[in-house]
């Protein structure tokens, strides 16, 4: 059936090619449209999925708590409007791949180190709350864009989880063991974005993926909310972790020690967790003993 099906399709575009081209080269053209079509019906599938996710996001929330609301917060979206930064004076910064950073005065620089705690201190003390929950907005055209909606839809979860502690809010958690989906696809979501920012960084670095990072380790260290995603996202966590290691080992890119610096201090983020930091300090361990076992090898040849 198939060997007649070529063969229909062959007589086909054969008979069908406009004169003054030949059958390959009409066939190649055909074969680009089809291609082109096929893209476009990805790109609008990526759009409804991610659409169908946003959704998924709102409605647990509404489900956890009805009654939540960020006000004036410093969300994603108000983050990635705020970045403005005039990246050739930050470039004399930099130091070249051939000299070594002694201190840690390279990754304060990039402002790294004080955001990650000042991002847990807003998630933690902000207070403010209305009668609903504000639409996740949906934004694609970049590297931080593509992180807004789970970052923004987890920090909506950390600001429940604060607000209900502190008994300002009734909130049932129970919702996230029915709707297993959704975090679990945020998350996932969120690990690859960083993924694809640390393959190839760009400096400086903003003030919307330090938050992201923020956000990924104040949800792996809150007690209540990180056995939810390490029960569902663990085998992720790993590839993340995996993948981190291997663009600090091995990642041409990534050319300065700025770059390497802000990696390693994202695992040492991870490490703070005590399930993470055990399978981590495996892979750890692991990638030495290969090395040592190549210099051995090298040593013996």
């Amino acid at each position: 059936y198939l060997k007649i099906s070529k063969l229909a399709l062959a007589f086909a575009i054969i008979r069908s090619k406009p004169p003054g081209k030949s059958s390959k080269e009409y066939t190649e053209h055909l074969a680009k449209t089809v291609s082109e079509q096929d893209f476009g019906w990805k790109w609008k599938v990526e759009v409804l999925e991610a659409e169908v996710l946003r959704l998924r996001q709102e409605l647990l929330l509404n489900r956890i708590c009805p009654r939540f609301c960020l006000e004036n917060d410093t969300s994603a979206e108000t983050l990635l409007d705020r970045e403005c930064i005039n990246s050739t004076s930050y470039s004399s910064q930099l130091e070249d791949s051939g000299c070594d950073v002694s201190n840690d005065s390279a990754f304060d620089s990039l402002g790294i180190a004080s955001d990650f705690h000042q991002s847990e201190h807003n998630i933690n003390t902000s207070k403010r709350w209305l009668e609903r929950v504000p639409p996740l907005n949906l934004c694609h055209t970049s590297k931080e864009q593509f992180l807004t909606a789970p970052v923004q839809f987890l920090q909506h979860l950390l600001e429940i989880r604060t607000l209900s502690e502190g008994g300002i809010l009734q909130a049932d958690f129970s919702e996230l063991e029915n709707d297993p989906f959704t975090i679990c696809n945020s998350v996932s979501q969120l690990l690859d974005g960083l993924t694809i920012f640390y393959n190839s960084p760009k400096f400086p670095i903003s003030n919307f993926l330090t938050e992201a990072v923020g956000v990924l380790i104040s949800l792996l260290t809150d007690t209540k909310l990180s056995n939810h995603v390490l029960k569902k996202c663990f085998k992720k966590l790993e590839e993340f972790k995996k993948n981190l290691i291997q663009i600090i080992l091995r990642n041409s890119s990534v050319s300065r020690f700025q770059a390497l610096h802000s990696v390693s201090q994202t695992l040492i983020l991870l490490g703070r967790n005590n399930i993470l930091r055990n399978s981590l300090i495996s892979l750890l361990l692991s990638e030495v003993r290969q090395f040592a076992e190549q210099l051995l090898q090298a040593h013996q040849v």
